[in-house]
């Protein structure tokens, strides 16, 4: 399987938020959050009316979660990973492997550095990430050579040449890779250290001009077949 199998597969599988005893006005607010999700939301209503403004999840018909409509709703608010300069506004959710559709570039950022802000803050482990191009890894090698010079965390880049390798005073592994699938894919996945609660990933493939189609996931077998598969696929050929 490789990794654009791997996001059909997500991809192929329905999913559903019902809403219950909310007001219709919380119904439209999560329709709208999740309008780029592969994802029916529903107002329902339970017989009793109880318990208030609660959202169950279901994949192909089978319950998957159910939690407060609180713990679904956008959070304004900002976070600080710790190593970038700017802050970014928190965009994972509970939702996992759900896939998402036409994210652009600034949303794939974000997204990105929820799983850097988790690795950096354990700070062992092994964290790889695809950035399509050596063009595109270049402007982010300040955070990866940060990320890097914690002792315990391995960290390894993917991506295809257009140019030379960035250079680096760091331990971190620069996979310098030709096929299409590294020239396609935006990609960070983080092994929690072999912590499973800890463990956490993004994939996703860019099937228009700058626009991602992919899905984040906490599963830990997905991710430790991400860390499996691109570990056995990809050789060290730092250049």
């Amino acid at each position: 399987m490789s990794l654009t199998e791997l996001i059909e597969g997500v991809e192929s599988h329905e999913k559903t938020l019902q809403v219950f005893n909310a007001d219709p006005d919380t119904v439209d607010t999560l329709r709208a959050q999740f309008g780029d999700r592969n994802l029916t939301v529903r107002g329902e209503e339970t017989p009793s009316g109880e318990p208030s403004a609660f959202v169950v999840l279901s994949k192909d018909g089978e319950f998957v979660t159910g939690v407060s409509v609180g713990e679904v709703l956008p959070e304004d608010r900002e976070a600080d990973p710790g190593f970038e300069a700017d802050s970014y506004r928190p965009i994972l959710d509970h939702l996992d492997e759900t896939l998402f559709t036409s994210y652009d570039t600034e949303q794939m950022i974000s997204a990105s550095r929820e799983i850097e802000d988790r690795a950096w803050r354990l700070g062992k482990g092994e964290l790889h990430a695809g950035f399509q191009k050596l063009s595109i890894l270049e402007p982010q090698m300040d955070v990866y050579q940060r990320l890097a010079e914690k002792d315990g965390l391995d960290v390894h880049a993917y991506a295809a040449p257009d140019q030379d390798v960035p250079t680096h005073d760091t331990d971190m592994t620069i996979h310098v890779e030709r096929a299409d699938e590294i020239r396609d894919s935006w990609f960070v996945v983080y092994d929690g250290a072999g912590v499973d609660v800890n463990k956490c990933a993004l994939l996703a493939e860019e099937r228009e001009p700058r626009a991602f189609y992919g899905f984040w996931t906490y599963d830990p077998d997905t991710v430790d077949w991400l860390v499996d598969y691109l570990q056995t696929s990809y050789g060290l050929v730092e250049q």
